[in-house]
């Protein structure tokens, strides 16, 4: 039972640092949905990068609130059309990401961690693509920022994976949990 709880390695919910880890990624996730890079079809955001690295980093529903809440709360502030399919979207691509990195591959975390990573690009791209069909009402819309949702998903796949295990900020976390306890 000690080694499962070991594996285990996001803060418990209730502590200060879940709520500031939370707090700072939500933070981060509304500033990087403020500005975008035009493209055909929309803007290419990096709130991806931080939802990403969130997710490695927090369990599953803490992921959630930062992928689903920041990105709503971006939305709200800066361009209100989309904010609930990102409320949606973005919440459950952080959700899948936390879960799978965490769940699977326990030898094997960066495996986990990728895996996790390209099923969240893939719910983020479907999401998106659909989400647009819907908010736009034509299929054409959707089309054409189809290739840019892919590439900002495998962007912020890409920057919150060298975050998280490159730049070694997962260990440092783990380091901090750890010594917490």
């Amino acid at each position: 039972m000690k080694a499962t709880l070991k594996q285990t390695s996001y803060p418990p919910r209730s502590s200060v640092l879940w709520i500031t880890t939370c707090g700072f990624f939500m933070a981060l996730t509304i500033v990087l949905s403020s500005f975008g890079v035009p493209v055909p079809g929309g803007k290419l955001y990096l709130c991806d990068v931080a939802i990403t690295t969130a997710a490695m980093l927090l369990d599953p529903i803490g992921a959630m609130l930062v992928g689903g809440i920041g990105t709503f709360i971006g939305d709200a502030l800066y361009y209100p059309a989309p904010m609930y399919v990102s409320l949606v979207v973005h919440g459950l691509q952080a959700f899948a990401i936390s879960w799978i990195a965490h769940n699977t591959f326990k030898n094997k975390p960066l495996i986990g961690a990728i895996a996790g990573l390209i099923v969240g690009t893939i719910i983020l791209v479907t999401g998106y693509t659909i989400g647009k069909i819907y908010v736009y009402s034509t299929l054409e819309y959707a089309i054409i920022s189809f290739p840019f949702e892919l590439l900002q998903g495998v962007i912020g796949a890409s920057f919150g994976l060298m975050l998280a295990y490159g730049c070694h900020l997962k260990q440092i976390f783990e380091r901090r949990i750890n010594r917490r306890r």
